[in-house]
């Protein structure tokens, strides 16, 4: 069965004038239209495209890339309301369409959103849905402290940002623990700093806890040779000019240069940090 948002593996059965009709080995067929045939083929090649409902509601192949795929989470633009609902750009000729009901707040066109993508049992249609929450669960977890995690950051609040982790836990990276610039939409490695009692996850964008010493030390090694040998900066320096030259918070940073004055890598001096001659 083709199955609609995804991927697929398809071989050439034949060249029309539409296009090429590829099928899969349960004898399923689709069109890929005229437009996106490869500029050389043999009937029997196999054709990696993406799936989905054509205008006319009808399975369609395309070698484009969307931005999003079935049962995942995208960052879209809404591009049209009408009376139905909005419609989302996710790089198809055809728009995905948002109900009214599935938008978390009313749509508006040129806004950007936070969409999941699904299956409509009753109409077999792909929809998307900006009320995310209900598509993430954490009663069930599927990650461990200090393990690496995909996220994608939906919005930001007071204390910190939020984000979806692995596409399907809520995470939260506490405001105390953001050093660079993050917006909404934005795909980045993270870690699992900790997992609370209710399964809340605290989520950093450094490796936390005693994995973070070594690759802080190096981060900071390179930055200080790239810096010529010297950097202003030392355990009594600002916290905030430290975040501004770095990244880094005072507590990683002083670890950081601990850790290089142990293994004699830097001088610690009274106006920053220096390499030491066999660095």
């Amino acid at each position: 069965m083709l199955q609609l948002g995804e991927y697929q593996q398809l071989s050439i059965l034949r060249d029309t004038d539409p296009g090429l009709y590829l099928g899969n080995e349960e004898g399923d067929e689709v069109l890929l239209p005229q437009k996106y045939k490869p500029e050389s083929f043999d009937i029997g090649d196999v054709l990696n495209v993406f799936v989905y409902l054509d205008h006319e509601e009808r399975p369609v192949a395309t070698t484009l890339d969307p931005y999003i795929k079935l049962n995942e989470f995208g960052y879209l633009c809404c591009s049209d309301v009408n009376e139905y609902g909005a419609f989302m750009d996710w790089g198809l000729e055809k728009q995905l369409f948002v109900p009214f009901k599935e938008q978390a707040r009313p749509m508006k066109v040129g806004s950007w959103y936070i969409v999941y993508m699904y299956l409509d049992e009753q109409s077999n249609r792909l929809t998307g849905s900006s009320k995310t929450n209900k598509f993430l669960n954490n009663e069930n977890l599927t990650v461990e402290k200090f393990d690496e995690v995909n996220i994608m950051v939906t919005h930001l609040t007071e204390k910190g940002a939020n984000v979806i982790v692995n596409g399907k836990h809520k995470g939260l990276i506490y405001l105390e623990d953001i050093f660079e610039d993050i917006r909404s939409g934005d795909r980045l490695k993270a870690y699992v700093k900790k997992i609370r009692e209710d399964n809340k996850l605290d989520i950093v964008l450094q490796t936390p806890g005693y994995k973070s010493i070594e690759p802080n030390a190096n981060y900071v090694l390179d930055e200080l040779k790239a810096a010529g040998g010297f950097m202003p900066l030392h355990d009594k320096s600002d916290p905030e000019q430290i975040k501004n030259e770095l990244g880094l918070s005072k507590k990683s940073f002083k670890k950081a240069i601990g850790s290089l004055y142990r293994d004699k890598q830097i001088l610690i001096k009274e106006d920053g940090i220096e390499l030491a001659d066999n660095s």
